[in-house]
């Protein structure tokens, strides 16, 4: 019983780690890899301070060259997010309503001679 509770609160740990885990955003891991090139503290340092782990900061100091030279050489694609795409379907919507409208009132004034 005791191997079942252990399994249990190791899978409450993994999950409340997995949903409390820092998501950095674009700008932030830039200014962490930067600083980190600057090389005014250790790697280790800055990491404990950012709270990452140096396999992090590597893996984005790794990226941030390809990155860079991809957007210089235009090879990037923007990815919209999940509220852009709805704004834009609505957007969508609101315009073929409004073709329609303009459809039918433009057919009614038609005449046939």
């Amino acid at each position: 019983m005791a191997k079942d509770e252990k399994v249990s609160a190791e899978a409450v740990v993994r999950d409340i780690r997995r949903q409390t885990r820092r998501k950095y955003s674009a700008e932030e891991k830039i200014r962490i890899v930067l600083e980190g090139l600057r090389g005014e503290d250790s790697i280790a340092e800055l990491c404990r301070r950012e709270g990452i782990n140096p396999n992090m900061y590597y893996k984005w100091s790794k990226e941030f060259p390809e990155a860079g030279k991809a957007r210089l050489t235009g090879d990037t694609k923007r990815e919209a997010s999940s509220s852009e795409v709805d704004t834009l379907r609505s957007e969508n919507e609101q315009l073929k309503q409004a073709v329609a409208e303009l459809l039918l009132a433009r057919g009614s004034s038609l005449r046939l001679d």
